[in-house]
């Protein structure tokens, strides 16, 4: 056991992530859960739903003047998804790796959309892409009561003294959907 290990928690982020109709569909849900799981992050809410055209127009309104606004929306409606959110250190920027560009067809492999995704429409699950963007996410998913606190025992075997030390930048915003 790391006997150098500070006694204070690791600062975390928490991040909404959407697994879409297509990878709940496809049956994808447990091998992409097992990836977050595995490389150290934790969930703190989780449910399976319809998503309603009003929630997917409020969740997409960044997009709304774009030509796939409409796309966007229906696709999201279409069928039940999985939304999540998961934390951990850094976890925006650690999720959008995991997920891999927006085109599965340009992801490469090792990432969700590289491993399991081929179309420009349908690639499998959302991130936020920034702090205040998964702060808002969260709020429209999930009520404050739904985010449950889990056990940080386990930090200790997923991070070094040095993480613990760091801070949670945020800069910028990653391009994808």
């Amino acid at each position: 056991m790391p006997s150098d290990m500070p006694t204070r928690p690791a600062p975390e982020e928490q991040t909404l992530i959407i697994l879409k109709p297509d990878a709940v569909a496809r049956g994808l849900v447990g091998r992409i859960l097992s990836r977050f799981e595995e490389k150290g992050l934790r969930f703190a809410a989780m449910k399976l739903m319809m998503v309603s055209e009003e929630m997917a127009r409020r969740h997409y309104a960044e997009h709304m003047a774009k030509a796939f606004f409409k796309q966007l929306v229906e696709f999201l409606i279409s069928a039940p998804v999985l939304v999540m959110v998961v934390q951990g250190m850094r976890a925006i920027t650690v999720c959008r790796g995991m997920m891999g560009k927006t085109f599965g067809y340009d992801s490469p492999p090792g990432t969700i959309r590289g491993d399991f995704g081929m179309s420009r429409s349908l690639n499998l699950i959302h991130g936020s892409d920034s702090v205040d963007a998964a702060r808002r996410e969260i709020a429209l998913f999930f009520r404050p009561d739904e985010l449950i606190g889990t056990d940080r025992e386990l930090q200790r075997w997923i991070y070094g003294s040095e993480d613990w030390l760091m801070e949670t930048p945020q800069a910028g915003h990653q391009d994808s959907i």
